[in-house]
């Protein structure tokens, strides 16, 4: 007997102008983990709104279990046993947790919704999970992590046969990342087939067993066994080419120079306490923790968007407080680039000259207020081509750029204001590796020009990769600091150790050494 659960052939999507998707196959088996692989723009998402009822094909044939079968709907997709956890969160903010998990098909009671009867559907699919939060909390009040195991734990509640995985691991850690991927192993082991869509090979290595490459809306490889190829095997067929990554070019921190911000003994209303860091001129000062550490929470209290309850800011050494963004920014010259990027850190429906120019709208206005157009593209013109912003033009909306532009239209405009710190948190989520590498190499080239950069990611390899030294919090507290010799297996085996609690005196002792 067959054990192919769903089975595509040949599917074309067009889109007005595009041909999202030109012959894709695919096969999906069960007990499989199987890797859906392809830079930014190669068809993934699309195949995947396909699976799963959103977008009908124009060709090509889809089969459940060997039938032929048409998903006109997400509803149909789920009820068929075909289940999805999409890169962008799709929870209902002021919903509990229960209630988003059991959404799609809540129990009810004498025709009516059963909201008693939900939270013990809902702490079960969120003990497989191991995570451990109130099912009544509203999902507006968890991290954008906690989000995403909400939707992954909504996903686990419609028992589905086939489980869709759009980069499940872009804001977890190493440690919640790994958690994910026993309960993938779980779900594998009694039959279910999992896709595994991510930009860390690393972890694709790791968990998979199958792999599917597209490139330009075309299988370059399908439904192949993995252990058949290497890491450079994929990369090659994702970009087209083979794919070398660029030793960033060495460069010095001046540890003498006086810092440009300094963190003494802060402590703040959501839970910080005797937080003392400095970050100086051209320095890559790494955040490092699990979900939950506390890291976003401590540079929104800088930024005036938490309240400080002890302690002090300084910013070149002067006491600096700071109840804003706009005043971190005006006044202080402080950039952050939100790692929620379609919410906080771009206008969607704007064009993009507007976009990097809105923090320089008021340095550009002439009187009454009236901004040049003229200015503005000469200012937006200039960053585009600096950055390397892939655009139509400069009237192009943001939205219609690939997630790796958005994000560098998002930096832009922190550049267009002179800013003179930068805080950056997640900068590379759900990008492709190529994008990651030139987003990381323009990180790195700011630096080098002198400009102090506070990193956050959830992506160890970014983080040995990018920081001078790496600042590892948990619970809210500083619990190590590490200086990076870009060793990563000593670097990550440290880190991991610092956040267990195990090696702050192995650290210390290094430290005294030196």
């Amino acid at each position: 007997m067959s054990n192919v659960l769903l089975e595509c052939q040949d599917i074309v999507k067009i889109f007005p102008g595009v041909r999202a998707l030109d012959g894709v196959g695919l096969r999906l088996t069960a007990g499989s983990v199987h890797a859906l692989l392809g830079e930014n723009g190669a068809g993934k998402s699309t195949l995947i709104k396909v699976l799963t009822g959103v977008h009908a094909p124009e060709g090509g044939r889809l089969t459940w279990l060997g039938d032929d079968v048409h998903l006109r709907s997400p509803l149909e997709a789920t009820r068929t046993g075909i289940g999805v956890v999409h890169q962008e969160r799709n929870l209902i903010p002021g919903f509990s947790v229960a209630e988003n998990i059991t959404l799609q098909d809540p129990p009810s009671r004498r025709g009516f919704v059963d909201r008693d009867a939900m939270t013990a559907p809902a702490l079960n699919c969120l003990g497989e999970l191991g995570l451990d939060i109130d099912p009544h909390m509203p999902v507006r009040e968890l991290s954008v992590a906690q989000q995403q195991l909400v939707e992954i734990a909504k996903a686990l509640y419609t028992e589905s046969k086939v489980l869709l995985l759009d980069e499940p691991t872009a804001s977890l850690s190493p440690q919640e990342a790994e958690r994910l991927f026993e309960v993938v192993r779980r779900l594998t082991a009694r039959g279910t087939c999992v896709v595994f869509v991510s930009h860390k090979l690393e972890e694709v290595f790791a968990l998979c067993d199958t792999v599917t490459v597209l490139r330009d809306g075309k299988s370059v490889l399908e439904s192949s066994s993995l252990a058949d190829h290497t890491h450079d095997d994929v990369v090659s067929m994702m970009v087209g080419r083979a794919h070398a990554a660029t030793a960033m070019e060495p460069r010095t921190v001046d540890a003498t120079a006086a810092p440009v911000l300094s963190l003494d003994r802060l402590s703040t209303a959501d839970g910080h306490e005797g937080i003392s860091l400095d970050v100086r001129p051209g320095e890559i000062v790494g955040l490092y923790g699990l979900v939950g550490a506390g890291r976003s929470e401590l540079v929104k209290a800088v930024l005036g968007l938490d309240r400080v309850t002890g302690g002090e800011i300084r910013v070149h050494g002067n006491p600096a407080r700071i109840s804003s963004p706009r005043q971190a920014l005006h006044e202080y010259g402080i950039g952050y680039l939100t790692e929620n990027r379609k919410e906080e850190g771009v206008f969607l429906e704007q064009p993009v000259h507007r976009n990097i120019t809105v923090t320089v709208w008021r340095k550009l206005a002439k009187a009454l207020g009236y901004v040049s157009a003229r200015q503005e593209r000469d200012v937006a013109q200039d960053l585009v081509d600096r950055l390397g912003i892939r655009v139509s033009g400069l009237g192009q909306n943001a939205g219609e750029l690939s997630g790796g532009n958005q994000q560098k239209v998002s930096l832009a405009k922190w550049l267009a204001a002179d800013t003179r710190l930068l805080i950056v948190d997640e900068p590379t989520v759900g990008v492709d590796v190529r994008t990651k590498h030139a987003f990381h190499e323009l990180l790195w080239g700011l630096a080098g020009e002198g400009l102090p950069i506070v990193l956050i990611s959830s992506d160890l390899t970014e983080m040995i990769t990018l920081a001078d030294r790496v600042v590892v919090m948990a619970d809210h507290r500083i619990r190590g600091e590490v200086a990076n010799d870009r060793d990563y297996e000593r670097m990550s085996g440290d880190i991991i150790r610092i956040i267990h609690d195990r090696a702050i005196s192995a650290v210390t002792a290094k430290t005294d050494a030196g």
